[in-house]
């Protein structure tokens, strides 16, 4: 599809539960949804981060489909944010 545009606002921050959730507040996904928050934890067990998204969203109308191409994109934050950590020393 067409590439879309949003802005989002860090909504929360839990360092004890290694959490960050994000809010969006412009752009392209308002036309479908009236409201959509991105979160993700971070679990550890032995050497292996485990990472856990969720994806909430209130949809506008039921004929809307479901953002399912946004799953795409965590998979990228997930492979960027693995990236960063492997360079890391």
């Amino acid at each position: 599809g067409k590439p879309q545009i949003a802005e989002e606002v860090i909504e929360a921050i839990d360092e004890e539960k290694r959490s960050v959730t994000f809010k969006l507040i412009e752009g392209d996904l308002q036309e479908v949804l009236k409201d959509f928050k991105v979160s993700f934890h971070v679990e550890t067990d032995g050497d292996i981060d485990l990472i856990t998204w969720t994806l909430e969203n209130k949809k506008l109308n039921d004929d809307v489909e479901d953002p399912l191409t946004l799953l795409g994109l965590c998979i990228k934050l997930a492979k960027d944010i693995e990236s960063h950590h492997l360079k890391a020393p």
